[in-house]
């Protein structure tokens, strides 16, 4: 089966580039115009190839390439062949039905090839980046101090992808798989080559979440070169400027690969300035064919000023307006990560991935008592500000996952078997309510103790099962099961009023999940795929205990339990048409969510609950069109204009807020792209619809409390471009193109609380050369 190296990549642009051949090098038999051929050799492919050509490859279905009886491939050996332009389909493609231990036969995923889009990678501009994913929810809270990596689909919550599954390399990335499961450390874009995403039924694979997983695969070294160094610098409205800068090589059995970022950006807003360093490393030992092993280390160092959340008032007055100055954030985040792969035979793979994470996110800020109009002013009395508060957090989690990938006869038809176990330990130290200095520097000195020290703990150790059976060689069914056990502790003190309270607490769960998935292939690039599979969410510490947070919480929060399905039909037609279409239903029962209590009056506030069942249903789609290959097959460029679009009805279905929409829940996302490539320039313009939402459940339009009210629908376009001259790429564009004023998030907590504005007009130039 494939390994991680062999996955085709969708575009090579200039000339033929190493990682394409990397495909033609391992994988026989080809897919090439809807033929299976083999090739003589690997040396002879590449000679023929001409070098003049961009050759763009599309994520085909790699079920093809699968290990099958010798007598079921009928092939043909070809003395030469000539690559002139293979499926001119950009950007976005499928997985394999198996592919590292994994199985994804009949589930929902996409995989982006970053490489192949014109972006603002230098602030990792989800909505460019990934976009194209249907139903995509993004919050951007740039101009809160954050960049933007908070993800959702389906109506989901999108704060801090807090719904999915957050991987790096196969690896997750967030601060715990369970209790505390927030991403706040990303890789820089223009470090990742691919973004696979799985919906729902990743549930079994991945964990037991109901948004699904998403990963980041970070670039790998240039096989055929002992130092590749590639360096790009952009530049920007509001101050920023980004410099990336990798290496990475071969020399005999190791390889290496690694780069540094550095990032500044003013903001535009006033005081949400930033500066941010990433970094990361990874060795790796090729002892043969059959085992490979490595290590990666990733950090981050950030300093972020958050200028605080607007009232509805104060935004329809200036959007760019910001009454803090003196809220401070940092978020050192380090992973250190080991794999193995061993090839056991040509029909079965073993694969362990270990890390450890080990971080910290402190703050300092404005007591926020009185939420976001209460103005941070200096005490007359005093002639200084306000005592500010201290909160710091302190986060340990180790995961390992051991996978087993086996192909075998039963019958005439191949099937696969995958599985394995995570284990999981987090250790998860939370203070919060010291007090802090007068000042307005970025001081995180305490006097005194904190209102409340808490200590939690979390362990996972999760089984998982599926099975590829085969009927044929179109259909397949799969079943699959998971079963989580946890065991979470909760150890410390809560000062409420006069009182101290002193937490003990120990609780364990034992959770069985099922699902199962089908595919039919209807042609040799064209499948129908359904899948059913249960998700849990376990109540977490943010939850909990908040952080730096307005709204109450319920003292008897539950978990919450669901499924996900999904219908759809998928796949590429010639080289001129890429598409999946299909619908969806979630149910997530016992949904944590945000009530407005007392509203319209003096003593209104809004509560953290369990607020009701819910159900998310809808119809998601993607597809893309390249014109000039419909005119001529033999086109060696590309115009192609693609679709995005989610239409989702997210509402309660029982309780006191039974009919009300889910909270952020827009009820369509619509995305449309055209895009020009041919082997110099390249160039997207994008525009994204969003529609409206609201901030929580009482589904009420304005309030007092600025957590709770509407969330516009809103439009805005994106232009990007990129212009290539041998080795250097010259890159440009404009994000938000017609200075659209709107926001995409209401908070209770930071970098609010209230709302959060999203940034207006503005522009960016860089330059990137590889030597």
């Amino acid at each position: 089966m494939l390994s991680n190296k062999d996955m085709v990549y969708p575009v090579c642009t200039d000339k033929i580039h190493d990682n394409c051949f990397s495909v033609f090098e391992t994988i026989f038999p080809h897919y090439v115009s809807g033929q299976i051929l083999i090739a003589p050799t690997f040396a002879a492919l590449k000679r023929k190839v001409k070098r003049n050509y961009i050759v763009i490859l599309s994520l085909l279905p790699l079920s093809l390439f699968a290990q099958q009886p010798k007598d079921s491939i009928k092939s043909s050996v070809l003395e030469e062949v000539t690559v002139t332009g293979i499926k001119t389909v950009r950007g976005t493609g499928h997985l394999p039905e198996a592919k590292d231990g994994v199985i994804y036969a009949g589930k929902k995923n996409e995989v982006i090839i970053v490489d192949s889009l014109d972006a603002n990678k230098a602030i990792n501009n989800t909505r460019q980046v990934l976009g194209r994913i249907p139903g995509l929810n993004i919050v951007e809270t740039e101009t809160g101090g954050f960049t933007a990596n908070g993800i959702a689909t389906r109506g989901l919550n999108p704060t801090q992808s807090i719904e999915m599954n957050t991987r790096q390399n196969g690896y997750n990335i967030s601060a715990d798989v369970f209790g505390y499961n927030e991403a706040y450390y990303i890789p820089p874009m223009e470090a990742v080559s691919r973004i696979e995403m799985v919906r729902g039924a990743a549930s079994l694979q991945f964990g037991s979440q109901f948004g699904g997983m998403v990963n980041y695969v970070v670039n790998e070294a240039p096989k055929n070169k002992a130092f590749e160094l590639y360096t790009s610098q952009t530049g920007g409205s509001f101050g920023l400027f980004n410099s990336f800068n990798s290496i990475g090589g071969t020399i005999k059995k190791f390889s290496y690969y690694g780069f540094a970022q550095y990032r500044t950006l003013d903001g535009w807003r006033p005081n949400s300035q930033q500066r941010q360093f990433s970094a990361f490393a990874r060795l790796q030992y090729n002892a043969s064919n059959k085992f490979i092993a490595g290590v990666e280390y990733s950090l981050l160092r950030n300093r972020i000023k958050m200028p605080g959340g607007l009232t509805d008032s104060m935004f329809a007055a200036n959007p760019r307006s910001s009454f803090r100055s003196r809220n401070w954030l940092k978020s050192p985040w380090n992973i250190l990560a080991a794999f193995a792969i061993y090839t056991i035979s040509p029909k079965t793979t073993l694969s362990i991935k270990s890390s450890f994470l080990f971080s910290n996110r402190a703050l300092v800020w404005r007591n926020e008592d009185g939420g976001a109009g209460a103005l941070d002013e200096i005490d007359p009395s005093t002639g200084e500000y306000v005592h500010r508060e201290v909160e710091n957090e302190d986060m340990r989690n180790t995961t390992t996952e051991l996978r087993l990938l086996h192909n075998y006869i039963l019958g005439n038809n191949q099937n696969t078997v995958a599985g394995g176990v995570r284990y999981a330990y987090a250790w998860f130290k939370r203070q919060g309510g010291g007090e802090g200095t007068t000042g307005s520097d970025f001081d995180l000195s305490v006097a005194g103790p904190y209102e409340y020290d808490l200590d939690f703990t979390t362990t996972n150790v999760a089984p998982f099962i599926e099975n590829i059976f085969r009927f044929g060689s179109r259909l397949s069914l799969t079943p699959g099961f998971r079963f989580e056990y946890l065991r979470s502790t909760g150890k410390g003190y809560k000062e409420e009023g006069p009182d101290k309270i002193i937490t003990n607490e120990n609780r364990k769960r034992s959770i069985p999940l099922f699902g199962v998935g089908s595919q039919y292939k209807t042609s040799s690039n064209t499948n129908v795929y359904a899948n059913i599979t249960q998700a849990y969410r376990p109540i977490d510490y943010s939850q909990l205990t908040g952080f730096g947070l307005t709204s109450k919480i319920d003292p008897n929060l539950k978990d919450a339990k669901g499924f996900n399905a999904d219908l759809g039909y998928r796949g590429t037609v010639k080289n001129v048409l890429n598409f999946d279409v299909g619908a969806f239903y979630l149910a997530y029962n016992k949904r944590i969510g945000t009530v407005l209590i007392n509203p319209g009056t003096v003593n209104e506030y809004t509560l953290r609950t369990n607020v009701a069942n819910s159900v998310h249903k809808g119809l998601e789609s993607y597809l893309e069109f390249n014109l000039l290959k419909y005119l001529n097959a033999n086109s060696t460029k590309g115009l192609s204009l693609f679709n995005s679009l989610a239409l989702i009805d997210a509402k309660y279905t029982s309780g006191e807020f039974k009919g009300n929409r889910v909270e952020a829940a827009a009820n369509y996302v619509n995305r449309i792209g055209l895009t020009y490539a041919d082997k110099k320039f390249s160039g997207t313009l994008q525009m994204n619809n969003v529609g409206d939402a609201y901030g929580d459940a009482t589904n009420e339009k304005r309030s007092n409390d600025p957590v709770a009210g509407y969330i516009p629908a809103y439009t805005v376009y994106d232009l990007s471009a990129t212009y290539r001259i041998n080795r250097y790429a010259l890159k440009a564009g404009v994000n938000n193109l017609a200075d659209k004023n709107y926001f995409t998030r209401r908070t209770d907590e930071y970098p609010g609380p209230g709302i959060i504005p999203s940034i207006g007009r503005s522009f960016y130039l860089g330059i990137a050369a590889k030597f």
